[in-house]
């Protein structure tokens, strides 16, 4: 299924959509296909697959140690798409999120094309803007797949409103700034910014990414985005678990938590 048309199944059912996110190849490619799976079988909506990077400047310190023992474990790109087509084909919803280097890297249409032939159907690409994303922007369109820019509570009018337009599938809204990272309250930032958003365009998605890490934060901001998107919550289980069986136990314990608050905030 589309990101698209997840985002419109779950507004048809009057609820947000739960993205769940994990580095691919953490700790290992096999291991990290089992818990995106656990994941989407426990309540996960969407599975954000992170493409693991060295310089990841916008991610927090729980997100970098699990992209760095990937790394560590000889993860690369194409292990990532491999990654990738194994959690799309157990019926999973996946888009990537990859910084802009690993990509020019690789080339861009050829990317474009691997990652639509590996089942992923969008893009988060963070460290990208809509002004310089031309070839992105003409390879996703050739291959049809959605692409997420950022906004941010400090994006002005004009380039929050450019950046939207440049959007499909979702609008990426990060709740502060910042790093990524569980927090102990969720952004007030957040509501704002989602507003902003919807002021542009009432029907793209806005997601809401950074801070949160339980059910009731996931309820809180499922009250008015479209989307909650949860990161190193989720890793957190496995990276601090005694063993791999305990970390995906804990990891389908949250995620069943996050689910269940999703559904419980119905969207204004």
């Amino acid at each position: 299924m589309s990101i698209s048309a997840t985002f419109g199944k779950a507004k048809a059912e009057g609820r947000s959509v739960l993205v769940g996110c994990m580095p691919a190849g953490f700790p290992t490619v096999d291991d990290s296909i089992a818990s995106m799976v656990a994941m989407a079988e426990a309540g996960c909506d969407v599975i954000e697959v992170e493409l693991p990077y060295s310089d990841p400047v916008m991610d927090g310190p729980v997100i970098q140690k699990a992209s760095d023992i990937a790394l560590a474990n000889g993860v690369r790109t194409r292990d990532t798409l491999r990654i990738i087509e194994a959690v799309a084909g157990a019926g999973a919803t996946v888009v990537l999120m990859t910084y802009w280097n690993p990509i020019e890297r690789y080339g861009v249409d050829a990317f474009a094309r691997d990652l639509a032939a590996a089942g992923a159907t969008g893009m988060i690409t963070p460290d990208l803007i809509p002004d310089e994303a031309g070839e992105w922007i003409a390879a996703a369109d050739r291959y049809g797949i959605d692409r997420t820019f950022l906004v941010s509570p400090s994006s002005t009018d004009d380039r929050l409103a450019m950046t939207v337009g440049h959007c499909r599938g979702f609008v990426y809204a990060t709740a502060l700034m910042g790093v990524t990272g569980a927090r102990t309250s969720v952004s007030s930032q957040a509501p704002e910014l989602v507003a902003r958003v919807r002021a542009v365009d009432p029907e793209m998605p806005v997601g809401v990414g950074l801070g949160v890490g339980t059910g009731a934060q996931a309820a809180e901001v499922a009250a008015f985005a479209d989307g909650v998107i949860v990161g190193s919550a989720l890793i957190r289980c496995v990276l601090e678990a005694p063993d791999l069986a305990t970390g995906h136990q804990r990891l389908r314990a949250l995620s069943a938590e996050l689910a269940e608050g999703v559904r419980s905030g119905a969207p204004s």
